[in-house]
């Protein structure tokens, strides 16, 4: 895959993809000996999700997210006409895949209900789903910069919770993914 991207006129190699979510596309980059993670936006349709304009809600959301106090990788650039940002890599494994291989330790369920008492408190929802909190150094990161007004129905306690074990939820999403 490796192919050149550029981001404000700075090259980037793309090493792989790392994720595809709602919003865009999350590439593992390098310039020179420095790994980075780039997103960039899409415009496929989601039939349970509205957007407007998604590098704009990105960026508003970054910043939301940085003054309510969760941790986040930093956004290092933004290149709002091609709809990228390069963001700090957190290297490390995924909620997901530590709940998928059975060694998930509580400790981070610890971590992510202070974050989601952070969000709560700045009055947003950040999305809960296991894919999107990273693990490095035992620090949890959301790594994704999406929230949203807060809303208790979609708060950790009442939807993110149900996948952060092997409930038939989870299940019913690994299943889905093979």
């Amino acid at each position: 895959m490796e192919e050149i991207i550029f981001v404000n006129k700075k090259e980037y190699l793309i090493k792989k993809l790392l994720g595809h979510g709602k919003g865009g596309y999350s590439y593992l980059v390098k310039q020179n000996e420095d790994f980075f993670v780039l997103k960039q936006i899409h415009h496929e349709p989601c039939d349970y999700y509205t957007f407007g304009n998604k590098i704009e809600a990105e960026q508003n959301d970054y910043y939301r997210l940085a003054d309510a106090g969760i941790n986040i990788p930093r956004m290092l650039d933004i290149d709002i006409p091609n709809e990228r940002i390069v963001k700090e890599y957190i290297e490390g494994p995924t909620v997901f895949e530590l709940i998928k291989d059975d060694v998930f330790d509580e400790k981070y369920l610890e971590q992510v209900r202070k974050m989601a008492a952070k969000a709560t408190a700045a009055k947003i929802n950040i999305d809960y789903f296991p894919t999107n909190f990273i693990v490095r150094n035992e620090i949890l990161y959301y790594v994704d910069y999406e929230c949203n007004d807060y809303m208790e129905k979609w708060d950790f306690e009442h939807w993110g919770i149900k996948y952060w074990s092997k409930t038939p939820e989870f299940i019913e999403y690994m299943n889905s993914q093979k």
